[in-house]
């Protein structure tokens, strides 16, 4: 064994002892750490030939890049939609880089794993209020879960029209309908060769809604009934978190036939709140659903999970189906995660996610969402009174946009400017309607009230900075 590793494992339990302190001092200062820094300087490096061992490497990571880092799992990093790590979660993640599972199929030997994951899905249905219609797998993110759902719906839409998508290639006759789809479906259907400007836009209700109009959608789906119909529809949109009207899409799949995808990144944990469960109703009606476990469940990334009706199990093997072997057996019944999903390498995601669900259970990740939404309440009600900024889209749910009333998009990236040069609050620049805005998503399960002062405070600030007359809060 080459020496340096042979020490290493010799000293392994006093190494894993150290990782495990300088994760709790960075936890421990989670709250006080900046949200945003400078950008780093690359500098050139030289790879040492034998090699400094672990505990010399993490010197070198501290020395150089650690004052890098940015406190994204911290209560005060409100930009994107970027959760944080809770304890649950945080065990879960090491014990799967330590069991260090590729995890496919769940007959035979480390079949444990994929089991592991079937049940978590399982478990995810339950929260949600899903029937057990649905199957599922982990993948890394809303993009690769979007890109699972659309390429069955690729599948199907060639089925409709009389051609194998996965082996001949995409033929003219597919349309795609969405009112405001997110970026990540987007680029799945870029990666699917369906085209990412070929999406036939829906309107929305209204001038202050981003949901489609179902009245549009009935339109659209009488002109297209000849051709293979795909609707990407949102669970919760990016700026407002608004959502399609999943009773009345769902009403219309007895009239005409289209494929359902629904784009739920972190709006699909709406259902956990009786008072915004309704919102969802209807998307059990759904051909595939896709959700993010590294927003709302405060897991780390990558993780997300892909849901597809169990009726279309035979388009989704031919979709991703890893080999034709004979000898492998009948894909559907001999169940391998190889065949129903993108990845051929996969960790064992759903580790973490089994851990935090049975560790908090039900009420504890309801807790997590009404907590989030009451912060975004009470962030949006102080913008109003507090400072000169003003909510510019409709608060449905946990994410606010914000402006200054008669600002240009120069004058809010100079105000952000000033924010992350502080580094206290990181917040992330938006439109909503053509409005240059601000935007603060609300999923951390840290966040407190306090949180809120200081936000407020260094909004203040920073709008005086630019007006000249900066007072410090």
């Amino acid at each position: 064994m080459h020496p340096t590793l042979a020490k290493d494992f010799e000293s392994l339990p006093s190494l894993l002892y150290q990782a495990m302190s300088l994760s709790a001092d960075y936890l421990d200062g989670l709250n006080e750490h900046p949200v945003s820094r400078p950008a780093p300087v690359t500098a050139e490096t030289t790879l040492p030939e034998d090699g400094v061992g672990t505990t010399g490497a993490l010197k070198a990571f501290y020395a150089t890049h650690a004052n890098t880092v940015v406190a994204s799992s911290g209560p005060r990093y409100w930009g994107f939609v970027t959760g944080g790590t809770t304890p649950a979660a945080i065990a879960g993640d090491w014990l799967s880089t330590v069991f260090d599972q590729n995890t496919q199929s769940t007959k035979g030997p480390g079949g444990s794993t994929a089991a592991v994951e079937v049940e978590t899905i399982g478990l995810l249905l339950d929260l949600l209020g899903l029937p057990a219609t649905f199957q599922g797998g982990f993948v890394t993110g809303a993009t690769m879960a979007n890109f699972t759902g659309l390429a069955v719906a690729r599948q199907w839409a060639g089925r409709q029209l009389g051609f194998d998508a996965a082996r001949s290639g995409v033929q003219p006759g597919i349309v795609v309908l969405s009112a405001t789809p997110h970026s990540s479906a987007v680029k799945a259907l870029s990666l699917l060769g369906l085209g990412s400007s070929n999406i036939i836009p829906l309107r929305t209700l209204d001038a202050d809604r981003e949901a489609l109009d179902p009245a549009d959608l009935e339109e659209k789906l009488e002109q297209y009934k000849h051709s293979a119909v795909i609707l990407v529809s949102s669970g919760g949109t990016v700026n407002s978190v608004d959502f399609d009207d999943m009773t009345a899409i769902a009403g219309l799949r007895g009239r005409y036939r289209f494929y359902w995808h629904v784009d739920a990144a972190f709006g699909a944990f709406a259902a956990l709140s009786p008072g915004h469960r309704p919102l969802l109703e209807g998307w059990d009606a759904a051909d595939s659903i896709a959700v993010d476990c590294h927003k709302w469940m405060n897991v780390p990334y990558d993780s997300a999970f892909y849901l597809v009706r169990k009726e279309h199990a035979s388009l989704q093997v031919q979709t991703f189906q890893n080999s034709n072997a004979p000898y492998l057996g009948d894909p559907e019944a001999d169940f391998t995660y190889l065949n129903f999903g993108p990845e051929n390498s996969r960790r064992f995601r759903a580790l973490p996610v089994w851990i935090s669900l049975q560790a908090y259970g039900r009420s504890g990740f309801r807790w997590m969402v009404e907590h989030s939404i009451e912060r975004a309440q009470s962030f949006a009600r102080r913008l109003a009174g507090e400072t000169p900024f003003r909510v510019c889209a409709p608060v449905h749910l946990n994410v606010v946009c914000f402006t200054i009333p008669g600002a240009d998009a120069g004058a809010l990236t100079a105000v952000l400017d000033i924010l992350n040069a502080r580094g206290r609050v990181f917040f992330t620049p938006s439109a909503y309607r053509g409005t240059p805005c601000i935007r603060a998503a609300f999923v951390n399960w840290r966040t407190t009230e306090p949180d809120i002062d200081i936000a407020i405070g260094e909004l203040r600030a920073a709008a005086g900075q630019l007006s000249g007359t900066a007072t410090e809060d």
